[in-house]
């Protein structure tokens, strides 16, 4: 049995053993050998690779909005607002009894009328013969005096010749003093009745006590007035008077008038509801009030405007102001000698400002304000002439970062920034 199952598993003659072991140790190569030739490659790649260097980040400037400081001799102008009111008003009431005759057309709201000038007619009959019953009465107090002169005179020439050793009482009966003084004080109140009536018919007619213009009208034709009764209400047309609302400190830039009449300062009206792009009418500082404002403790200041309703030639074509019109106005301040007009928004962070200096570079700058107005702001110190203003809002501004402004040079806007070879390299 050994023997033959040695001779079993000697090579066969025709070397087909042999190929099997060869397919076995090639299918175990093959493997192994491409498992190498991709770790060469790999490695060769890794090798050669190219190496890219971290630079540095850009530097950009960033693009600016500026604008350049001047200086010159500024006027500060004020801006605040104002109601329009009238400078005098009355009302009118009758100071006689009786029926309205007659109105003037220019009585009613709205109307015009120069001193003087009728507003309405109470019916003056009963007061015309009142007067004519008190000049009757005046004619008879005369003729008692007339009659008791005369009797003065026969007294006299009775007292020459039996008025020896009389005692003065008797003297002055003798002479009808008591008499003659009755007739002065009869004629004098006979005067006085006569004016109280003359009076009394000059006032059935009302008139407009001075240059006004008409509010109000209560009263028609046949209505029966009496002291009491409002006839209606007008307003002087030569003035009127602008109530204008300000900060308290603004007084210092304001000239009020004086007691020696010095002009106060010059003020600008605008009513830009009403009125047209631009138009203004001029007025003058009158007086400060001597209260402040109660709700905002802001000063009041009273503005006086001329001609209110431009019925002057001088104003022909101007815009009228309306009495309660509320107004902006514009009050021509103190004058400062040099300084620099910027706008508010260009104040960062306090009264600093943002100046581009002549490297391209971000300066945070304290200035000193002197003026704050509502849009603009007037600056004296902290800046030059010529200096370039940072206008454009900047997140997280530092002093130092690069700035360019619309034609700058080049090389000024290209300042801090790398090119792609700089960025990356072989």
């Amino acid at each position: 049995m050994n023997s033959n199952e040695n001779l079993d598993r000697s090579p066969a003659p025709d070397g087909s053993g042999s190929n099997t072991s060869r397919r076995r140790y090639l299918r175990w190569l093959l493997p192994l050998l491409i498992v190498l030739i991709g770790i060469l490659t790999a490695a060769v790649l890794v090798a050669t690779r190219p190496h890219a260097h971290r630079a540095s980040p850009s530097a950009t400037a960033r693009l600016v909005l500026v604008r350049e400081a001047e200086f010159s001799a500024r006027e500060v102008v004020i801006e605040a607002n104002g109601t329009v009111g009238a400078s005098r008003e009355v009302s009118l009431f009758p100071r006689v009894t009786g029926e309205v005759t007659s109105i003037s057309p220019d009585f009613l709201p709205g109307g015009i009328l120069a001193a003087g000038d009728p507003v309405l007619t109470i019916d003056p009959e009963d007061y015309e013969l009142a007067l004519r019953q008190r000049e009757s009465d005046l004619a008879r107090a005369r003729a008692a005096y007339d009659i008791e002169l005369g009797q003065q005179e026969i007294a006299r020439q009775e007292f020459a010749m039996l008025g020896e050793g009389m005692a003065e009482n008797d003297r002055s009966l003798v002479l009808r003093v008591p008499q003659l003084d009755q007739a002065e004080a009869d004629l004098q109140s006979a005067r006085a009745a006569v004016e109280q009536a003359r009076l009394n018919l000059d006032r059935t007619r009302v008139e407009s006590p001075f240059n006004a213009v008409v509010r109000t009208r209560d009263v028609v034709e046949g209505t029966q007035v009496s002291a009491g009764t409002l006839l209606g209400s007008l307003v002087g047309s030569d003035e009127y008077w602008v109530e204008v609302v300000l900060p308290v400190d603004r007084l210092g830039w304001i000239e009020v008038p004086a007691v020696n009449g010095d002009p106060g300062s010059p003020v600008r009206i605008y009513d830009t509801s009403a009125w047209s792009d631009g138009a203004w009418r001029e007025g003058r500082v009158l007086k400060i009030a001597a209260d402040v404002e109660e709700q905002g403790r802001m000063a009041r200041l009273i503005v006086a405007v001329p001609d209110p309703l431009a019925l002057s030639a001088q104003n022909a074509g101007s815009p009228a102001l309306m009495l309660g019109s509320y107004v902006r106005v514009e009050i021509l301040g103190g004058e400062l000698e040099s300084a620099a007009e910027l706008d508010r928004d260009m104040l960062r962070d306090g009264d600093n400002v943002w100046v581009m200096n002549a490297d391209g570079e971000l300066e945070i700058r304290p200035v000193t304000v002197v003026y704050r107005g509502r849009e603009t702001v007037m600056v004296t110190s902290g800046i030059a002439a010529g200096e370039r203003m940072v206008v454009t809002d900047i997140a997280a501004a530092v002093s130092g970062m690069k700035l360019r402004a619309e034609g700058d040079a080049p090389e000024l806007a290209a300042a801090g920034s790398d090119t792609a070879e700089g960025r990356v390299r072989k």
